[in-house]
């Protein structure tokens, strides 16, 4: 298991790679990339984004995320890369991948890191567009996903 900040451009090529190399007990690769986008949710334009941390209780934050789905999904391995500081348009955010000998539970366990992700990770998230800065959190359709793993088995 690989979860770590990432200070800097973050290349879902190299990670993707990197975690299939030497990987051959495994049927089932699944990834998600997370790209930041030039618009917010109510349509304005996003110059940058920014993704604020606070050592060590980040990474323990997503390292618990990552530990409770390789344990309920029984993954054979997963990486989680988070970018933190300013980000920009079009720019990776987050880079997630999940091993398993079969498909459904790969895609299951990198849909469950995302959803918690979103909403769970300790990070302070700014938008900076045209009408200056603003903080944001997640939405309604956010928490939404992550209830539906509430009360459900793998």
């Amino acid at each position: 298991m690989d979860v770590r900040l990432v200070f800097g451009p973050l290349s879902p090529a190299a990670e993707l790679e990197a975690f299939l190399a030497g990987r051959t007990g495994d049927g089932a690769v699944v990834t998600f990339t997370g790209l930041a986008r030039g618009t917010s949710g109510d349509g304005s334009t996003v110059a940058a984004l920014t993704l604020d941390h606070y050592p060590g209780m980040t990474e323990r934050s997503m390292r618990d995320i990552a530990e409770t789905a390789a344990a309920r999904f029984q993954v054979e391995d997963l990486i989680v890369a988070h970018r933190c500081g300013e980000i920009t348009p079009g720019e990776t955010i987050v880079f997630v991948a999940t091993a398993s000998p079969h498909r459904r539970t790969a895609f299951k366990a990198a849909d469950y890191l995302m959803d918690r992700l979103k909403t769970e990770a300790a990070f302070w998230k700014r938008e900076t567009g045209p009408a200056g800065a603003r903080w944001i959190e997640p939405v309604d359709e956010d928490r939404a996903a992550l209830a539906r793993w509430k009360d459900k088995t793998p």
